[in-house]
């Protein structure tokens, strides 16, 4: 490979969530490897630092606007990558995406309108609802044959009356590629029930060979009209810290709604590093993005054989995108509580409890295995001794 994902980084010191986080989250604990949140542990992509420092060598910086680099590279990226044609004036910018779901709850719905998410799922989803006083409506998915699915006969019931559908596209925790079909007929029941949309796609460009992602947008007419898309090289290019979001909404009265909401009050005013880092990331990251996901899926598949050769009580949910795996702990016949300090005070491990997700991830925990392999054994052996002892 050109890139090395075998190096260790040593994250401590730099007020990382993740690693520095711990002893703030596990209240004041700094033996356990952290495994949990949702950044890898590989150096960002070197074209996105490059360019980063290059900006920063002019030695001034004062205000900007998004170059038009910014543009060309999401216009170019998401019409190779997923088949999207879109224009510059169907993009603005978000500072992240749970913030730009939580603005589109507000444009969209009123105190006490209904939200539906399909849970386990991404826990900013239903907390952003609550905490803007929406109600959430829920409408779980169905694991069946090691991956989840969507009852429709369910979701077609729950969504009456909803103002939104929060969409996680691809599935985070459970890493799902939701196929043309399972999106085509989201978007239809949607369309009936007159429910906007929201795909957070996110974890697009994490999608593993051989699956491919489908943009909401592109799957109908009725998608088109009917949803907001958020995306980001954050997750892919590891570089969630410079809040490098954008929308893309296609429907010209969606658009204009929207899009006024943010520009009332300057909710879209980008910084120009983030601009300049998604930029970059669209413009070189082909090559770099391809190794990351090989070396990434074979983590998934390391993990998956000793799972089963040393620790068979837990299984893989096996992702079809993303380095996040969600592991299955049902058989260690624990409650959460007990699982939760298995993981911690005898396998010294931080992850994400599957309740972080909802009540359907009782017996689950999600690993963060976008490290470098040696991390990864280190934790799996950990594990294994924890359990098996």
């Amino acid at each position: 490979m050109k890139y090395n994902f075998d190096e260790i980084i040593d994250r401590r010191g730099t007020s990382s969530v993740k690693w520095d986080g711990v002893q703030k989250y596990w209240k004041g604990r700094n033996d356990l490897l952290p495994m949990w949140v949702a950044d890898m542990d590989f150096k960002t992509a070197p074209f996105v630092v490059e360019a980063l420092k290059k900006r920063l060598n002019h030695e001034v910086i004062g205000y900007t606007f998004a170059c038009d680099e910014w543009y060309d590279a999401i216009i170019n990226w998401v019409n190779v990558r997923f088949d999207l044609t879109i224009t510059r004036d169907m993009i603005d910018y978000s500072p992240g995406i749970v913030h730009g779901i939580t603005f589109a709850i507000l444009c969209f719905t009123d105190p006490g309108d209904k939200v539906m998410v399909t849970p386990p799922v991404y826990h900013p989803f239903f907390l952003m609802t609550e905490h803007n006083n929406r109600e959430v409506v829920w409408s779980p998915l169905v694991l069946e044959d090691g991956q989840y699915h969507i009852d429709f006969d369910r979701f077609r019931q729950d969504v009456q009356g909803c103002k939104l559908f929060i969409l996680s596209n691809p599935h985070n925790p459970g890493g799902r590629v939701w196929t043309k079909e399972e999106l085509q007929t989201i978007a239809s029941i949607c369309a009936e029930s007159g429910t906007i949309v929201i795909s957070d796609e996110i974890h697009a460009d994490l999608t593993l060979p051989p699956y491919r992602h489908h943009t909401f947008s592109t799957v109908s007419e009725e998608a088109k009209h009917h949803s907001i898309t958020f995306m980001s090289p954050s997750k892919a290019f590891n570089m969630p810290g410079l809040s490098s979001s954008y929308c893309i909404v296609e429907d010209d009265k969606l658009r204009a709604k929207f899009f006024g909401f943010l520009q009332a009050s300057e909710l879209d005013e980008g910084h120009f590093l983030a601009c300049i880092g998604a930029a970059a990331a669209y413009s070189h990251g082909t090559e770099w993005l391809d190794q990351m996901l090989a070396y990434v899926k074979d983590n998934i598949e390391y993990l998956d054989r000793y799972l089963k050769e040393h620790i068979p009580a837990i299984k893989a949910i096996i992702p079809q995108a993303s380095y996040l795996v969600f592991l299955d702990c049902r058989d260690l016949k624990l409650s959460q509580k007990q699982l939760c300090d298995l993981f911690e005070d005898r396998a010294h491990l931080a992850l994400n409890s599957g309740t972080t997700f909802g009540k359907q991830g009782e017996g689950f925990m999600r690993m963060n295995v976008g490290c470098p392999r040696e991390t990864l054994i280190k934790a799996l052996q950990q594990l294994e001794k924890a359990v098996n002892g």
